[in-house]
């Protein structure tokens, strides 16, 4: 039996941390939900995640400074790491590249893009 991959989802919204965690435990992830930039950075010590899906805005540090912060540890040097964004963030997905994201899903999307998305990085 393979380990499980653990994927850490941060997000201020509630609605949106469990409808990533729905989609993913189904596909067969293990999940860690996170509500901000912070809560995230002490939970990703805590346990390795072998992926993290981030919520752009959002209080106490946003998804950008949360990918800086991860791409500044080594072992989070080359962890897949996917923004959530909405169409309209353009200039925040650029931000985003250089901060150190490996991509993105556009919001509103369906579980099953999500999942397409997450296996493009871990198999």
């Amino acid at each position: 039996m393979a380990m499980s991959k653990n994927i850490l989802i941060v997000d201020d919204s509630a609605s949106m941390r469990q409808l990533v965690t729905f989609a993913l435990e189904d596909a067969g992830y293990d999940v860690v939900q996170a509500v901000d930039g912070e809560d995230a950075l002490s939970k990703a010590g805590q346990s390795r995640a072998e992926m993290v899906i981030t919520d752009l805005n959002m209080p106490k540090l946003d998804g950008i400074g949360l990918i800086r912060q991860l791409r500044e540890r080594s072992e989070y040097k080359f962890t897949p790491i996917v923004m959530l964004t909405t169409e309209s963030q353009d200039t925040k997905k650029k931000e985003g590249k250089q901060a150190g994201a490996s991509g993105w899903i556009v919001k509103p999307f369906t579980p099953d893009q999500l999942i397409g998305v997450v296996r493009k990085f871990i198999k």
